[in-house]
């Protein structure tokens, strides 16, 4: 029924924002605080206007000018660093985009009644991460890389029209997480480097 249609899209979404939300809170803070020895809410906060038009964008192309100002002068990593991580990360470094792609692929899955092995939850998971580094950094590139994984493990390729209706936000969501995990990244080489930061 609709009814019930919407109440699984309702979950599919929910459970792509908790583990965004996880990543984004807790794994990429812990990594900043324990691994780059920075305090994880100044860096936050020095990143408010990037994340913010990562949201609104979709894109963390488009947000890369702001990304690089912000880590920069923000944050107080070295022009060498964030000239070479975060180009590099808005291209390849895309963990939103992964976690996305795999829940999505396991929520098409099941609304086709298709009991997944473990080796294909791990084909799953393996294309996952090698389509988000090939994602490009526009919006929407997520899901159209969701073709590969749907291909890699047998999945009909209409299972894109499942997620669509609701996929703008969580393309939306994913980009913050994406542009967060490449600010994180070029302050924990900064400080490996021995840079003297500003958080």
């Amino acid at each position: 029924s609709l009814l019930s249609i919407f109440g699984r899209l309702g979950i599919y979404m929910i459970t792509v924002l908790l583990g965004l939300f996880i990543h984004g809170t807790i794994t990429l803070p812990l990594i900043i605080k324990f691994i780059g020895k920075a305090d994880p809410f100044k860096h936050f906060k020095a990143m408010t206007t990037p994340l913010l038009t990562a949201f609104s964008t979709s894109s963390s192309g488009a947000t890369l000018p702001l990304t690089m100002e912000a880590v920069e002068y923000n944050s107080g990593v070295s022009n060498k660093i964030t000239s070479f991580t975060l180009p590099l990360g808005a291209t390849i470094n895309m963990d939103g985009t992964a976690l996305y792609e795999c829940v999505a692929a396991i929520f098409i899955a099941q609304a086709y009644g298709v009991e997944l092995s473990i080796l294909q939850q791990i084909i799953i998971v393996l294309t996952s991460l090698l389509a988000s580094i090939g994602a490009a950094s526009i919006p929407m590139a997520g899901l159209v890389m969701m073709t590969i994984i749907l291909t890699a493990v047998g999945l009909p390729l209409e299972g894109v029209g499942l997620i669509l209706a609701v996929d703008r936000l969580l393309d939306m969501s994913r980009t913050v997480i994406n542009v967060w995990s490449d600010s994180c990244a070029a302050v924990v080489i900064a400080k490996s480097e021995g840079e003297i930061l500003k958080v």
